[in-house]
């Protein structure tokens, strides 16, 4: 990596944790504050993420295993709550990089794309719709729901994003570090006895 994208790594990386933004957004925050081109090529996610770690490591190492162990159990309760659509988790929280600030992001699994959103209807949880790029690229669906958070006396972001259920297949390939990109409740349930990854 050239010592300008792990500058900027480093900088956005500041930005994931204290702020709770997205990777994309904090690159770009980074890139602008930092006073270069918007045309600047950026570290790519990994890096990111890598810095993340360092910084969470250097920064938070007494507050973020507490905090990362309320993401997890507020996951599963959903995910317990929406087990018809086989709900998956992923990004930070299931990673293990993820601190107050950030928000729990659950991949559904649906034969009929509309049944998530009717199964919140049916559970009188409020939600917002949007799209979102999907792990394979495409536009997908997004229901956004702000959760409390008992263990952090707070409410944090859940974000459902909905998937065919003929993509949870290609779900669980291996990423570019070799691991899982997601897991379902088991899975969870099995990081929150043996946290250790």
């Amino acid at each position: 990596m050239d010592a300008l994208k792990a500058e900027i790594a480093a900088v956005a990386a500041r930005m994931v944790v204290e702020e709770g933004l997205e990777y994309g957004s904090a690159k770009r925050r980074a890139a602008k504050q930092m006073g270069l081109s918007p045309r600047s090529a950026l570290p790519d996610n990994d890096q990111l993420e890598a810095c993340v770690e360092d910084y969470i490591a250097v920064f938070c190492a007494d507050t973020q295993p507490a905090e990362l162990r309320a993401l997890r159990a507020t996951a599963l309760v959903w995910m317990d709550r929406l087990a018809p659509f086989r709900p998956h988790l992923g990004g930070s929280v299931w990673h293990g990089n993820a601190t107050r600030r950030s928000d729990i992001y659950l991949q559904l699994f649906c034969d009929d794309p509309k049944s998530a959103e009717i199964g919140l209807i049916d559970m009188g949880v409020r939600f917002e719709p949007r799209s979102v790029k999907g792990f394979q690229g495409e536009m997908v669906d997004a229901l956004s729901v702000h959760v409390f958070c008992a263990e952090l006396g707070e409410h944090i972001g859940l974000h459902l994003l909905v998937y065919d259920y003929d993509d949870l297949r290609g779900a669980l390939k291996p990423d570019t570090r070799r691991r899982c990109p997601r897991g379902d409740a088991a899975a969870v349930r099995n990081l929150l006895h043996d946290p250790s990854p």
